[in-house]
């Protein structure tokens, strides 16, 4: 590949996708770029924000290939028998993990109560108190942060083992990748920092010791690459089946769709071209996971906390493919 145009990329980064740290491309499961910014290395740990919810995602599949969870249209309320539903609330019974899934469930708040989330001793109760509301079951509603944990919550029901060391046993070690500990934040200043912070190998837990699932993880950007090519293997890695390539396919099509911006959504994962077998992991900053089995490219970018990030859909689309093909 000509010089100056790798050049030429990096300067678009400087100038247009400063906030990156970093970025890997891999096509036909090798790895042809690798670079890092502001002063990130193949070292740095970002929080990867809601590329968490894909990662956990992976982490239901395997969940259901292993048996511990029977199907997607088991009630959400089933595995939580101690759990008690509120007489105006009777409606929340008929929601399904498929329905968490898919961010077709209703929720109670019109703006996200984050002040209530993060002030409760316990995230998963929480989420099953936003439960419900005026919405119909089966409307999009995509819930960010509020409402996935409850399928953090899922996993450790019925694996009887923390989502982390789930992920650890199942994901993480298969793939390399190590997550050392659970973060714990005692104030606001502490939750603050970490969104910026580049050191730290671990995911985020409740003050009960639940992971959370709709953000919180954070990984390597190589990380990130690996979970991509296990997708784009169709689950497999190193003649391994890590999740079923039935799960694979089913999580990365069109399940439901956010009409107001016309953006489909699988199972926790954007589905961006279904011709093309085009889906992605996006986590807020422009942390991504992008996957085109078409073109056989994988494109991790990790990217430091910034509200007003551009688009990385249309960056990898623009100058990361077109350099690649």
């Amino acid at each position: 590949m000509k010089d100056h145009k790798i050049t030429s990329l990096e300067n678009i980064i400087h100038d247009e996708y400063n906030n990156i740290a970093g970025l890997v491309v891999s096509k036909d499961g090798k790895k042809l770029y690798e670079n890092y910014f502001n002063e990130c290395t193949n070292s740095s740990h970002i929080h990867v924000a809601s590329v968490t919810k894909s990662i956990v995602s992976i982490l239901i599949g395997i969940a259901m290939d292993k048996g511990y969870i029977d199907n997607l249209d088991q009630k959400v309320l089933d595995f939580f028998p101690d759990y008690e539903v509120k007489k105006r609330e009777k409606g929340i019974q008929n929601i399904t993990l498929r329905n968490l899934l898919t961010m077709t469930a209703p929720y109670k708040y019109k703006f996200n109560p984050y002040t209530k989330y993060f002030t409760s001793s316990d995230w998963v109760k929480s989420s099953l108190d936003f439960l419900g509301g005026k919405g119909q079951v089966g409307e999009f509603r995509y819930a960010p942060i509020i409402g996935p944990d409850i399928l953090s919550g899922i996993l450790v029901k019925v694996t009887k083992q923390s989502t982390l060391e789930f992920a650890r046993e199942n994901l993480f070690h298969p793939l390399g990748i190590e997550v050392k500990e659970n973060i714990v934040f005692h104030s606001k200043e502490e939750q603050l920092e970490f969104y910026k912070m580049t050191s730290i190998s671990g995911w985020v837990a409740d003050p009960v010791g639940v992971n959370t699932a709709g953000w919180g993880l954070t990984l390597t950007t190589s990380d990130m690459n690996k979970l991509g090519q296990l997708y784009l293997n169709g689950g497999s890695w190193n003649g391994k089946q890590i999740v079923s390539k039935k799960w694979v396919d089913e999580s990365t099509r069109e399940q439901s769709c956010w009409e107001k911006f016309n953006l489909k959504y699988g199972y926790l994962w954007w589905v961006i071209d279904e011709r093309e077998g085009c889906f992605s992991a996006l986590g807020d900053g422009g942390n991504t996971i992008y996957v085109n089995t078409a073109n056989n490219i994988v494109v991790s970018i990790s990217s430091l906390f910034d509200t007003k990030a551009k688009d990385r859909i249309e960056f990898i689309k623009k100058y990361i493919e077109p350099l690649f093909e």
